[in-house]
């Protein structure tokens, strides 16, 4: 079962730390989000593959984006 992996909030990604086809656990950080001049690791909330990226570093994200798909 896949599980989608979003940002709580609005903000600018500042990295990916993963690719597609990369094992990860839970709790792995895989991306960072810079959100009122604060950085913050954004982790996988399951283990699993990275099946999907949707976002690159500099991009401008919402509340709730999907960062990434992990099954």
């Amino acid at each position: 079962m896949a599980t989608e992996v979003t940002v709580p909030m609005v903000g600018k990604i500042v990295n990916v730390l993963v690719k597609v086809g990369d094992k990860v656990s839970e709790d792995d950080q895989i991306a960072t989000l810079e959100a009122m001049k604060m950085e913050m690791p954004i982790v996988a909330p399951v283990g699993g593959v990275i099946k999907q990226i949707s976002v690159t570093a500099g991009q401008e994200v919402d509340a709730d984006t999907v960062l990434a798909i992990i099954e």
